[in-house]
């Protein structure tokens, strides 16, 4: 039975529900229908077996996740279209923003859409270089039951409903728990016409350029992943 989300304290994990009203939910699906005009849903492949997701998924951004025969990756370029992906809308670079205190925008924001019949098994965001980033997690569409374990995977687990609207930060401890979504449920929101869910995780992928050090900021180049290498 899934409970309401009432974070440990000192795990860094965060549930702010509601963060995005109504108008802005359907202003943002309005720019993701751009995004997927020039970046169109494909289906990620398993590496080892070549099984296909359940969920469909674009990027938008410097950089986007790819998952195929070759592995899990950051890359510059859609795996089919071959073009760049399109950049993060601005509204949720003020929610990355208002949200953590990192000192770098995120470089990919995944877009995952999970039909009503989509799940998503346990796994940890670990193909980044830098585990301080936190991951920013925003639902749009049907309520969803969210699964989060601990750093291992056999650590027990809870599930939490999330519904349109909310956000769940992974940082700190959290960064890297187990996470998942068990299933969508149907008839829970109006917000997308066939039912189902739209999931945006903005993430850093590289060491940040901008570093704090004793209030003082430093600058460092960095060469994004999948770019030149």
């Amino acid at each position: 039975m899934a409970m309401p989300l009432t974070p440990p304290p000192g795990t860094g994990l965060r549930f702010i529900p509601g963060f995005l009203s109504r108008e802005t939910q359907e202003r943002l699906i309005a720019l993701l229908r751009e995004v997927v005009r020039h970046a169109p849903l494909f289906s990620p492949v398993m590496p080892g077996t070549g099984k296909l997701f359940s969920v469909r998924m674009t990027n938008c951004g410097p950089l986007g996740w790819v998952s195929d025969a070759g592995g899990y990756r950051y890359q510059a370029a859609h795996p089919q279209t071959g073009r760049p992906w399109p950049p993060i809308p601005e509204m949720l670079l003020h929610a990355w923003a208002e949200l953590t205190d990192y000192p770098d925008p995120p470089q990919a924001c995944l877009v995952n859409y999970y039909a009503p019949a989509a799940r998503m098994g346990l796994h940890q965001d670990r193909d980044e270089a830098d585990f301080t980033a936190p991951v920013v997690s925003f639902s749009l569409g049907a309520t969803c039951r969210f699964r989060i374990g601990g750093t291992t995977r056999g650590a027990p687990t809870r599930s939490f409903l999330l519904t349109s609207g909310d956000v769940v930060v992974l940082a700190g401890a959290s960064r890297l728990a187990f996470h998942g979504v068990d299933r969508i449920l149907a008839g829970t929101s109006t917000l997308l016409p066939d039912g189902g869910r739209i999931n945006l995780t903005l993430r850093r992928v590289d060491r940040p350029t901008t570093q704090r050090r004793e209030g003082a900021i430093t600058q460092t180049t960095t060469t994004p992943r999948g770019v030149g290498s």
